[in-house]
């Protein structure tokens, strides 16, 4: 099995409607003519949304706010791409509208769930593209197609008109081949949404005083994959941490009941049309149903705790740093293991919603082998213009 080209998008606006739309723009808006995609799980007017599910789609009258705010700035949405259905899974291959490959060939997945907004972007298809990111989606497809991946803090960007996976955990996210046009997206995309009640007010960002202290982790599994792991060793941070309670944390998304969130919203369309919902989607979400509230109260208190952990973390460093994925994949490896797999690749991303965190993932050059190879810089909550200076200070290999 390999990926396809033709799989990035699902729905696009004609060419004459584009040319139409960019002669109107003010070409003193901050964005203005820039192109951008929008994974189709987020609303843009006049194109259906489908969160990879056709028997799903509906057609909205309005753009999702995030959108607003950017065709507002100038910035032209050229289409909707594809993703893993409901946004369900980090490897790009689970759609009825194909699965798209990697930029870099060699019959890699794109990664996802975000997987045609980062190919449209990584092939310069569009400047920039939305995705969403609940467990990695923002991140994964960023590290597999070597290119800029934005996960703001929760409610930076608005989710509102967003299909939800998991709604207190997604997130919007950015994507740019380019950190300083992706800084550009950020300040025109984020800002509190009063209709929206998960939009939060960020407040002053604190800086450190001095230059910021980096953490990174040691005795990290990469999964026999000794590129990786030689790859991470490139970069040099300043504090070693212990990273275990964060994995544990992530540990709780897929194996805890975070997972009967997603049956919150999805659930009503689960029962009465299971035939439209792909198996291995399926199997995700009815892993749901064998969780209790207790179970869901004591998840919570253990994640409570972690939250605390993560916390005495930052008083030591102030951002840190991980790889984005500890290994790579081609399709025919994820179709012999598709859960078993795409946990893996979740082991380096999925805690960061649940212990409110921004990151920002940038390229790290290439492995002996040839395979793209990632970094995420890591912060507290609110500390996204932080981590997006320093990512903009590393040498070209390590962003």
């Amino acid at each position: 099995m390999d990926g396809h080209e033709d799989a990035v998008w699902i729905s696009r606006f004609d060419a004459s409607e584009l040319h139409r739309r960019a002669a109107a723009v003010d070409p003193g808006l901050p964005l203005a003519g820039v192109t951008f995609a929008v994974k189709d799980n987020i609303d843009v007017a006049g194109l259906p949304t489908t969160a990879g599910c056709p028997d799903f789609a509906y057609l909205p009258e309005r753009n999702a706010p995030v959108v607003q705010r950017l065709v507002d700035a100038g910035a032209l949405v050229v289409g909707k791409t594809n993703l893993d259905q409901f946004a369900t899974g980090l490897t790009g291959t689970r759609s009825p509208y194909g699965a798209p490959a990697s930029v870099f060939g060699g019959g890699l997945i794109s990664g996802g769930s975000s997987s045609g907004s980062a190919v449209a972007v990584a092939d310069g298809s569009v400047d920039f593209a939305l995705g969403t990111d609940t467990a990695g989606s923002g991140r994964v497809p960023a590290a597999f197609n070597g290119i800029a991946g934005i996960k703001p803090t929760r409610g930076l960007l608005s989710t509102l008109g967003v299909v939800p996976a998991c709604r207190s955990l997604d997130c919007v996210s950015v994507f740019a081949r380019e950190l300083s046009l992706a800084d550009r997206v950020m300040r025109v995309a984020r800002g509190f949404v009063p209709e929206d009640p998960w939009s939060r007010r960020a407040p002053r960002e604190a800086r450190p005083a001095g230059r910021p202290r980096v953490g990174v982790a040691a005795g990290l599994d990469f999964f026999g994959d000794s590129g990786q792991e030689k790859a991470y060793a490139r970069f040099a941070g300043d504090v070693t941490v212990d990273v275990g309670p964060l994995l544990e944390a992530g540990d709780l998304l897929y194996r805890g009941p975070w997972v009967a969130e997603r049956l919150a919203d999805l659930g009503e369309f689960l029962t009465a049309r299971p035939e439209s919902v792909l198996p291995v989607t399926r199997r995700v979400l009815e892993t749901g149903l064998g969780f209790t509230a207790a179970d869901a109260f004591r998840a919570q208190h253990r994640l409570q705790e972690l939250r605390a952990a993560a916390d005495r973390m930052w008083e030591r460093i102030d951002v840190l740093v991980l790889p984005t994925v500890g290994t790579t994949f081609t399709h025919d490896e994820i179709a012999a293991d598709p859960i078993g797999r795409n946990l893996i690749l979740g082991r380096y991303t999925q805690f960061a919603n649940l212990l409110d965190m921004a990151a920002v993932t940038v390229p790290n050059g290439f492995t002996e082998e040839g395979r793209p190879a990632s970094l995420t810089l890591f912060g507290p909550a609110f500390s996204d213009d932080l981590l997006m200076a320093l990512a903009r200070s590393l040498p070209p290999e390590e962003r």
